[in-house]
């Protein structure tokens, strides 16, 4: 207790806990070791899991993967523990409530067989259990068959047990999914000039460009990630709406992304490791040149999309996507511009007029309308004080909501195209069928044709 603590240690200075910062914290530790591998999973509430399967040898080995990581560590005023094992869940046992370490492949059972069975992370009634059957080792666990631990304890300890004892293995579960390729260039003296982050930045790129084009592939997202000698990290995306691997245009979106930040990219002491990668990528083929020597329209409003995203950011740059309905109402809905790559609308028959209208209103604003009879099209209508005499109407188009909405009791509605005698088309419907719906059916205008 707190009350015991301070009566051993006089001048203990206590602080309360603050959960958030604590895992805050561990998420910024997480990116710092992106350095060394991609793998990084959290092992709340004071722990990192690294999968440095094919990664030792580019720092020298193990040990010398070890000592880079404890000397950096160390340089942000942080200690740690680790062990290195074959199976996550011994590396895990080994470095809480062993020494640690860097344990051989195969001699995990010898290594872990000396830690108590609470090292197997499994429910604290279970290891009071083991304790009063007297088994409070992992050693002793494992000399004893699996077929009765499994009938009392459940299978859950058995499987445990396992991976700890390196019999079977569980992959960790990473933060971020390997990228499609990746690029980097570390730097013994740490950079901080602006010309020399965008050198290695067209670099880097440039090897991108390379990689995605033997893999006949484009990205669809970029993210370049700076981590500072000081251990901070800062990574900096852009998306595309459509695959590309052109080194100009992706770094022309850094550059408003970088001008668009509200919080400047701050090298500090300089940056020491600068990486680009790619966690989405789609086919590309080669681009197809028209004769004339044009390009391509839809290639330059997917350009001038790339450009709003990267300034404004993905949330305030919205498309409109086709629903499959027939209900006007619902027929488009908006999504982030860089999620998907644009969609073609249904066209109108050649030399007919559009079935909707460009401008839509909504909500539907009321309109006066004379008809020749309760249920006929609109002969006269006045809007927003303006009579409008109608010379054609075609129509009506019914559209009843779908039947697993008729719940909300929404009511049947006619719609009219009508054009007026100065030659403006209207789109007109009707709410509510008549004498059979409603007694007053009442008239809206939904939307103008060009």
């Amino acid at each position: 207790m707190l009350a015991d603590a301070r009566a051993r240690v006089p001048d203990l200075r206590v602080t309360p806990l603050d959960v958030a910062a604590d895992a805050a914290c561990l998420e910024r530790l997480a990116d710092f070791c992106d350095r060394w591998t991609p793998l990084v999973a959290l092992d709340a509430p004071h722990g990192l899991m690294l999968d440095i399967s094919g990664c030792a040898h580019l720092f020298g080995g193990e040990a010398e993967l070890v000592k880079d990581i404890r000397r950096r560590f160390h340089r942000s005023g942080l200690d740690l523990r680790f062990a290195i094992a074959a199976t996550p869940d011994a590396a895990r046992a080994l470095a809480r409530f062993g020494r640690g370490g860097i344990i051989a492949a195969g001699a995990e059972a010898e290594s872990v067989g000396a830690l108590p069975v609470v090292a197997l992370g499994v429910d604290p009634q279970v290891v009071h259990g083991l304790s009063r059957a007297g088994l409070k080792t992992i050693a002793a666990l494992a000399e004893r068959p699996s077929t009765p631990l499994a009938a009392r304890f459940g299978d859950d300890l058995i499987a445990r047990l396992n991976r700890v004892l390196g019999r079977d293995d569980m992959r960790i579960t990473p933060r971020r999914m390997p990228p499609a390729c990746m690029a980097e260039r570390p730097f013994a003296d740490p950079i901080a000039r602006t010309e020399d982050i965008e050198a290695t930045l067209e670099r880097l790129m440039q090897r991108i460009a390379d990689l995605l084009q033997e893999r006949g592939e484009g990205g669809r997202r970029f993210e370049a990630s700076f981590f500072r000698a000081d251990g901070a990290v800062r990574m900096i995306a852009v998306e595309t709406g459509h695959p590309s691997r052109d080194p100009k245009t992706i770094l022309r979106l850094y550059r408003e992304r970088l001008d668009a930040l509200a919080d400047p990219l701050d090298p500090g002491f300089g940056f020491d490791l600068i990486r680009i990668a790619v966690p989405v990528a789609d086919p590309l083929d080669a681009a197809q040149v028209s004769l004339d020597g044009k390009v391509n329209a839809d290639s330059e409003v997917a350009d001038l999309v790339d450009k709003l995203v990267a300034r404004l950011g993905r949330a305030r740059v919205q498309r409109f996507m086709p629903r499959d309905t027939h209900d006007p109402r619902r027929r488009s809905f908006t999504v982030p511009a860089a999620e998907v790559p644009a969609t073609r609308w249904d066209r109108p028959e050649p030399d007919e007029p559009p079935l909707r209208p460009l401008h839509v209103f909504t909500p539907p604003q009321p309109v006066l309308v004379t008809a020749q009879v309760p249920d006929g099209p609109p002969a006269r209508f006045v809007w927003r004080r303006a009579a409008h005499e109608v010379v054609l109407a075609e129509g009506p188009e019914r559209i009843a909501p779908e039947w697993w909405r008729r719940e909300q009791a929404m009511p049947t509605r006619d719609y009219y195209r009508v054009e007026d005698r100065d030659g403006r088309r209207f789109w007109i419907f009707r709410e509510g069928l008549y004498e059979r719906e409603t007694s007053e059916p009442q008239w809206y205008l939904h939307g103008l044709f060009p």
